[in-house]
Parts: C-alpha cells; sequence; structure tokens
C-alpha cells in the first residue's frame, strides 16, 4: 500500500535580518546616493563618540566606554534611517506612473489627522487616470494623477461637488504626472502636509465623513495596476 505524501508546510516568511538584507540591497541597486549617505551617517556618530571620549573623559574608563558605545548606538541608528527614507523613495521611484500609485501613497504615508484612502473619487475607464481626496487641517484635497491635459477636467468637476457639498472649507489641487510642473510621487506626502491649516481636528472628520456619505463617486473601483498593499517598502527596525 502506497504511503501518502505529508502535506507540505506552509513557506516560511524571511526573518527581519533577510528582510533588512534584502531592502538594502534593493535600495543600494536603484539608488547609487543610499550607500555613501548610510555610510557617512553610521560613520560620523561613531568617530563623534570616539572624539568624545577623548576630550571629555581623558584619565575615566567608564566614560570613555560610554561614548564609544553611544557613538555606535547613533552609528546604526543613523544607519536605520537612513536605509528606511532610502528605501521608501526607491519603492515611490518603482510605481511612479502607475495606476493606483498616488493612493497606494495616500493610504501608507499620511499621518493619522488625514481622512485618505486609496480608492479614487473619479476615474477615467479609458486612460485609467484618476482623482484622489484626502481631508486634513488644510482642508480638502484632490490629487490629480495623469497629464494635466487628461485630470483637469475631471478635478474640475470634483472641486466643484465637494464646494457643494462642504462650501466653507478650503480645496486644494495637486497634479502627479508627467507633466514639468507636476509634483513628483515621492513628495505627493509633502507637498501635502506643507498646505496652510485652516480646519480643527474635529472638523476634519466632520468634512471626511460628509464628503463620503454625499459623493456617488466614492465607491468606485481603484484602476487596475499596483497592489497598494505591497507597495510601502519594509522599514527596519
Amino acid at each position: 500500500m502506497a504511503r501518502s505524501s505529508a502535506p507540505s508546510s506552509p513557506a516560511k516568511e524571511p526573518g527581519r535580518m533577510k528582510q533588512m538584507g534584502q531592502v538594502f540591497q534593493m535600495t543600494r541597486r536603484n539608488d547609487k546616493a543610499a550607500l555613501p549617505l548610510m555610510l557617512l551617517w553610521t560613520i560620523l556618530p561613531v568617530v563623534a563618540g570616539i572624539l568624545l571620549a577623548a576630550f571629555l573623559s581623558a584619565g575615566n574608563i567608564i566614560g570613555q566606554v560610554l561614548y564609544v558605545i553611544a557613538g555606535i548606538m547613533g552609528g546604526i541608528l543613523g544607519f536605520l534611517l537612513v536605509l528606511g527614507r532610502r528605501a521608501e523613495r526607491v519603492a515611490y521611484r518603482q510605481i511612479s506612473g502607475q495606476p493606483g500609485a498616488v493612493g497606494a501613497v495616500l493610504k501608507s504615508a499620511l499621518r493619522r489627522a488625514w481622512q485618505a484612502g486609496e480608492m479614487p473619487v473619479a476615474v477615467s475607464p479609458r486612460t485609467q487616470d484618476a482623482v484622489y481626496r484626502a481631508v486634513g487641517k488644510p482642508g480638502v484635497v484632490l490629487i490629480g494623477e495623469g497629464p494635466k491635459s487628461r485630470t483637469k477636467r475631471m478635478l474640475d468637476d470634483e472641486q466643484r461637488n465637494v464646494k457643494r457639498i462642504v462650501p466653507n472649507v478650503p480645496v486644494h489641487i495637486i497634479h502627479v504626472g508627467p507633466d514639468e510642473d507636476s509634483v513628483p510621487l515621492e513628495k505627493l506626502p509633502k507637498s501635502i502636509t506643507r498646505i496652510k491649516k485652516a480646519i480643527s481636528k474635529a472638523e476634519v472628520y466632520a468634512v471626511s465623513n460628509r464628503l463620503n456619505s454625499l459623493s456617488k463617486a466614492s465607491s468606485l473601483p481603484i484602476p487596475k495596476g499596483i497592489d497598494p498593499t505591497k507597495v510601502r517598502a519594509p522599514k527596519p527596525r
């Protein structure tokens, strides 16, 4: 009688160090400036710790050891911070220009004070150009994904819709696309958060809930292109 084969065990996810190694290799290959910056911010704190140990704790062994350890820990922290920032930038560059990229960034990069998601509020079935909406203390921000010549009309329509629903809330427009004066995808979160604040935190939730409940376009599906849940580069800890 033939033996039944044992069920194959599910593949294990890579460990933390292996994930960090994969992120490092991906970042180093796609960002030439990443490695020099990581080395610089690793070496500087270590050198600073050694100099402080030599000049401020001369003859004090315990003090010297503590300064050196602090320098090493600072170097590790500097390496991880630079790696996380550069890896995130590389990830954004890799998805730039794909349908749904703006939604992925809004979902993963904006803070909790903002009400935004990966779902577009308007989308062109033919070109896959889309308009996304974020609500925060600056008011309502509409982001066009695609060339200005194709997204301007959708943005104007959505702006009129927003002003009809919440007439006293400021509306800001940002373009993300191939045009020279458009905002690069990697700079989108910073461009949004730099807008001057105009409403309170409580008003943010009230505006967001009102727009979601009254806007018929909020049920549109995300354009086919990328999986926004998999776009965020793993952040080493």
